[in-house]
């Protein structure tokens, strides 16, 4: 992350980020596919508290309200605990076209999570695909916003808000 911001992402090489970890290139790629895949080493954790907390909700909650309480669960547990980095990365993401792509793969993952959770609540399938790609179009937009206002509201706030106005959109 440090040298993604003091030399630009495009600039950094592998073998820069395995010397500054202390470790060899070869090291590197058993973690990491590649140097862009390194800025999403969190998508399990997030996507484990997402499933945990979609899981634990009571039985007779919309669906909707399940995938977004899900999701500000885990912005408390999972992003707001590492605010500086979660910020830093938004950061590279969006500065940098070519990571976009994998940015909305990751949140695909995150949205079949959902959506998987949900079916295993006996959601039907379409239901549960539109609960969970809103919730996450909500938790992107959430987010982003939150990624460049440090000190402002809180993220489940934002996931709030944001879902407030897309129902205004709507109704």
């Amino acid at each position: 992350m440090e040298l993604f911001l003091e030399q630009g992402f495009d600039e950094t090489a592998v073998v820069e980020i395995a010397a500054r970890a202390g470790v060899t290139e070869r090291t590197f790629f058993r973690y990491f596919a590649d140097k862009r895949e390194a800025l999403f080493t969190g998508t399990p954790i997030l996507a484990g508290a997402v499933a945990d907390a979609a899981a634990e909700a009571t039985p007779d909650s919309p669906p909707i309200t399940v995938v977004l309480a899900a999701l500000k669960t885990a912005a408390r547990e999972v992003i707001e605990p590492r605010a500086v980095y979660a910020r830093r990365r938004a950061y590279i993401i969006r500065t940098h076209p070519d990571l976009h792509e994998r940015e909305l793969l990751k949140l695909t993952q995150l949205a079949d999570v959902l959506r998987t959770t949900l079916q295993a609540r006996d959601v039907d399938e379409a239901a549960a695909a539109v609960a969970a790609d809103v919730g996450i179009a909500v938790f992107s937009g959430a987010f982003y916003r939150w990624a460049e206002a440090a000190g402002g509201p809180d993220l489940p706030a934002l996931i709030d808000e944001t879902y407030a106005d897309l129902r205004k959109l709507i109704c």
